[in-house]
């Protein structure tokens, strides 16, 4: 008989007996898949259930039969290439849970005792989408594990189900014909692809902790009047309003390095890149998206900012969808279902853009995988002249670029397939409902701001003068408080003249588990005394002497984001506007924030 095997790397049909032993057996698979013994796992279920050991159990006994499927797993979970698979803590959680609906007995419908079920409450499964629809604010888009539970459901249990990744290039390895430009065949010829509005979102969810996390990074379009953009550092959890629905939760903000204008931002490469992503790591943070401004004061009096993103406009420019569809590319989604180990990305984009009450409003989004395979096999462009398009390549002699169509309605309501040169991003686009609680979290201290990274334009510089100024004017007195501040902890990694990288480690354990004791400890360390002793070097005055300093301004906080302030956008304007000797501005109401995403779930 002939057994199928399916791995992450493909399928492959093994001849086999009944009499045949396991142990047999998967010797034969190991040497087919170059295996040795030890280094896969083979189970009769796609979900990882019913392994078959190396026994002396016959096939026939194991109920294995002749065009069975089995599914070969290699030790730790496979990934694109071999490696093992780092699947998300949330991922497995939420592959745990029912998932059903629960309904209470309904007094008018329900005919039965308390312990009956009729239609009217009988449990739903979690892609239920006439349930999904009747909720408050109603939900556009399944999460992506009710999408999975109704793919791997019915009787089959979901057995010849696989993700698939779309693929816009050539299949290599065709000997039929010479190569691209001068041949090709249906073999090695990309499909064409008709784009879709995604029905599932990886992410249903963002929550930033606090409007401090927020506001702060707004300071710099407030100071300069310049975009900026920062990467979200933060943790996956179970989103509860919706049916095995997963948050992004936001805890800070990392600025890399940037050039920044009104009208635009580039970024440059970012020598802390690496040192970031650990810090990151070892506190139990990862980066979890993207952040960028698209900010224009309207009326500096009340603070209030132009509503330009919407639906007569765009939502995401086709621009920021192609730099979405990179950074979720770089940031792929580990799959089991999918041949290549990954399926789709958690990766998330906030827009602080104005909203319709013409205040700072976050918007999140994310790009469907369509789009993420467009911008990985580089077949998108945006429009020059029309940011809310898109434009998918012409076929040339250096690059086959398949044809890209999408569907919409001609005046009199027909389907009508068009060729996607141009082609409206809103169909690249999902749409995720960006919120802060009510109840602030703080992963770090709310109390203490270090400055931060890269905002030297503003005079903000991270060196041991900024840290001296920030010890002596800390009005903590607990050290877990006052090194708690991501910005601080990464000026001590990175910081040329005492770094702490290979060091710090207790330190960040003490962060992440908020243990003073073990702060204490670290704060008797070799390295923390030189810090202390690099500080004490920098003559600093006392608070009453504040005033006078060079290095302080002699007026409120909130004058800084005075409209004076906003309209002149730089610092060195503000600096103009008040004479040292003169009265300071009037105490004015700081730029607000504004609620937080009203765009349906």
């Amino acid at each position: 008989m002939i057994i199928r095997v399916q791995s992450p790397n493909g399928m492959k049909k093994i001849p086999a007996t009944k009499k045949e032993t396991a142990a047999a057996f998967l010797n034969k698979v190991g040497k087919e898949f170059g295996f040795t013994s030890n280094g896969f796992s083979i189970f009769l279920n796609r979900n990882k259930t019913d392994e078959i050991q190396s026994q002396n159990k016959t096939l026939s006994l194991l109920k294995i039969k002749h065009g069975d499927m089995l599914f070969l797993y290699p030790s730790g979970s496979p990934g694109p290439s071999g490696e093992t698979m780092d699947v998300d803590e949330i991922d497995q959680y939420l592959a745990k849970q029912e998932g059903k609906i629960y309904r209470n007995k309904d007094p008018q419908l329900c005919r039965h005792g308390s312990m009956g079920k009729c239609v009217h409450c009988v449990p739903l499964e979690p892609f239920d989408e006439e349930y999904l629809s009747h909720l408050d604010p109603p939900v556009k888009h399944m999460s992506f594990h009710a999408y999975i539970r109704k793919l791997t459901g019915g009787a089959d249990k979901g057995k010849f189900v696989a993700l698939e990744n779309i693929s816009c290039k050539i299949k290599s390895g065709c000997e039929g014909h010479p190569p691209w430009p001068e041949g090709i065949c249906t073999k090695c010829q990309p499909s064409a692809i008709t784009l879709n509005r995604q029905k599932y979102r990886h992410i249903d969810n963002i929550m930033f902790e606090n409007h401090t996390i927020a506001d702060r990074f707004l300071d710099f379009w407030r100071k300069t009047g310049s975009q900026r953009m920062g990467y979200l550092y933060g943790r996956y959890t179970e989103h509860k309003d919706i049916p095995l629905a997963i948050r992004a939760e936001v805890a800070a903000i990392y600025e890399p390095p940037q050039i920044a204008t009104q009208n635009s931002l580039e970024l440059v490469e970012d020598p802390k890149a690496a040192a970031v992503e650990e810090i990151a790591a070892k506190l139990g943070l990862r980066k979890v998206g993207w952040i960028f401004t698209d900010l224009l004061s309207e009326d500096t009096r009340i603070g209030t900012v132009k509503y330009t993103r919407n639906k007569d406009s765009y939502f995401l420019s086709a621009e920021e969808c192609i730099t979405a569809g990179h950074f979720q590319n770089q940031q792929s989604n580990p799959c089991r279902l999918s041949p290549d180990g990954h399926f789709g990305s958690k990766f998330i984009t906030v827009a602080a853009t104005g909203g319709p009450d013409n205040q700072v409003h976050f918007e999140g989004y994310q790009v469907s995988n369509q789009c993420m395979a467009l911008v990985r096999d580089e077949c998108l462009l945006p429009c020059r002249d029309a940011p809310e398009l898109g434009y998918a390549k012409e076929s040339s002699t250096e690059q086959y670029v398949p044809d890209v169509f999408y569907k919409d309605k001609d005046k009199f309501g027909n389907d009508i397939t068009y060729l996607a040169r141009p082609l409206p991003v809103e169909y690249l686009i999902i749409d995720i409902t960006t919120t802060f609680p009510k109840d602030p979290q703080y992963t770090f201290c709310s109390t203490q701001r270090f400055p931060i990274e890269n905002r030297d334009i503003l005079g903000e510089t991270q060196d041991f003068h900024s840290l001296a100024t920030y010890l002596s004017q800390c009005t903590s007195t607990v050290f877990l408080d006052i090194v708690s501040d991501f910005h601080l902890l990464i000026f001590l990694v990175t910081n040329e003249v005492m770094p702490l990288r290979d060091s710090i480690g207790l330190l960040l354990d003490a962060v992440k588990t908020k243990d003073e004791e073990l702060a204490q400890t670290w704060k008797k360390s070799e390295q923390w005394a030189t810090i202390e002793q690099l500080c004490s070097k920098y003559h600093w005055p006392s608070r009453s002497a504040s005033l006078h300093s060079p290095f302080c301004f002699p007026l409120p906080l909130t004058a800084l984001f005075s409209p004076q302030a906003r309209r002149v956008g730089s610092h060195r304007a503000l600096r103009s506007l008040v004479p040292w000797a003169g009265v300071p501005l009037p105490q004015l109401p700081h730029q607000p924030c504004g609620p937080a995403s009203t765009a349906p779930s």
